[in-house]
C-alpha cells in the first residue's frame, strides 16, 4: 500500500494560489526528514509568493538543505533587480556542481528564474528532463511563452499518463486550452469552475474563470470576477492587468489599476508595453509639433 501523503492539502493550497492558508496549515507533526524539507520550500515559496522575500532571505542560512537554498536564491533574485547578475552567477554555479545540479528543486527554481528573464532555452535545458509534476507543469509554461503549443501539449500528455486528476495537470490542461483558444476556452472554464466547487476561491482561479469570459466576450462577468480577486488581494498583479484589459473592453477607466500596477510591479509587461506606447505617442507628438 502506497505510504499516506502527508503534503497533499499543503501542495494543493500552493498550486492554487492560496499561499497564506499553505503557510497557516504546514504545522505537520512528525514529517520524515525529505518531506520536512518539501514542506519549508513551499511555506518559503508562498512567502515569496506573498512579497515577503527578506523574511526568506534571513530564515534561511546557509547549512540549510539544497532545495531550500535554492528557494532562497528565487527570493534574491526577487527582490534585488540590481543585483540579479551575481545571483544568476551563483545559480549557474550550483547547476554545474555534480554533487547537486540535478536536484529537481533547484531545476525548478533554475526554470522559473531563467522565465524571468525570458531565456527560454536556458530554462528548458535545467527543466526539460522532467521528474516532478511541478517541472513538467513548468515545462507546459515556457513551451506556451514560445507559442510552441504542440510541445506543450506533449508534456501535458505525459502529466495526464501519471495522474490525470492532478491539480497540475487539472491547471496545466486549463493553460493550453486557453493557448489554442476557440472552442477549447469553454473547456478552460469548465476546469477552472470545477477546481472552484472542488476547493477555496482563489485570485488563480478568479482570474484563469476572468481570462475565459473575456476570451468569450462576456467583459462584465470578468469584471465581477476580477474585482472579488482584487478583494482578496490589491496588489496581485495578474489581477490589475486583467483588470486593465476588461476595463478598456467596458469602455471604462483602466488608469487606477495601471497607476498600481506601476507602483507594485513596474517591471510587468503590461507596465513596459504602457510605458513604450506613451514614449511613442510622445515622440510622434514633437515630430509634428
Amino acid at each position: 500500500m502506497a505510504a499516506p501523503d502527508h503534503l497533499f492539502n499543503l501542495r494543493n493550497h500552493f498550486y492554487l494560489g492560496a499561499f497564506q492558508s499553505a503557510i497557516n496549515n504546514s504545522d505537520i507533526p512528525n514529517l520524515p526528514q525529505e518531506d520536512a524539507v518539501e514542506r519549508d520550500c513551499l511555506v518559503y515559496r508562498s512567502y515569496i509568493a506573498l512579497g515577503s522575500y527578506q523574511l526568506v532571505v534571513n530564515e534561511i542560512d546557509d547549512s540549510a538543505a539544497t532545495p531550500l537554498q535554492a528557494v532562497k536564491l528565487l527570493a534574491l533574485y526577487l527582490s534585488n533587480p540590481e543585483n540579479k547578475e551575481s545571483t544568476i552567477s551563483s545559480l549557474k554555479e550550483w547547476l554545474a556542481d555534480p554533487a547537486i545540479g540535478n536536484n529537481s528543486t533547484l531545476r525548478l527554481i533554475a526554470g522559473i528564474i531563467f522565465m524571468h528573464e525570458e531565456d527560454y532555452n536556458e530554462a528548458l535545458k535545467h527543466t526539460n528532463a522532467g521528474g516532478t509534476m511541478e517541472l513538467h507543469a513548468l515545462n507546459v509554461q515556457i513551451f506556451l511563452k514560445m507559442h510552441r503549443s504542440d510541445y506543450a501539449e506533449r508534456q501535458l500528455r505525459v502529466m495526464q499518463q501519471t495522474d490525470e486528476d492532478h491539480t497540475l495537470t487539472q491547471l496545466a490542461s486549463a493553460w493550453l486550452n486557453l493557448a489554442v483558444g476557440g472552442s477549447k476556452i469553454q473547456e478552460a472554464y469548465l476546469i477552472f469552475q470545477d477546481l472552484s466547487e472542488k476547493y477555496p476561491m482563489t485570485g488563480l482561479i478568479l482570474n484563469g474563470k476572468a481570462v475565459c469570459c473575456m476570451h468569450m466576450g462576456n467583459f462584465d462577468e470578468a469584471e465581477t470576477l476580477l474585482l472579488e480577486a482584487l478583494n482578496k488581494d490589491a496588489k496581485d498583479p495578474e489581477t490589475l492587468a486583467n483588470l486593465i484589459v476588461c476595463s478598456l473592453h467596458l469602455g471604462k477607466s483602466s488608469s487606477r489599476y495601471l497607476s498600481q500596477l506601476k507602483l507594485s510591479y513596474p517591471h510587468h509587461i503590461l507596465v513596459k508595453r504602457a510605458t513604450s506606447a506613451e514614449e511613442n505617442f510622445e515622440r510622434a507628438i514633437q515630430s509634428v509639433a
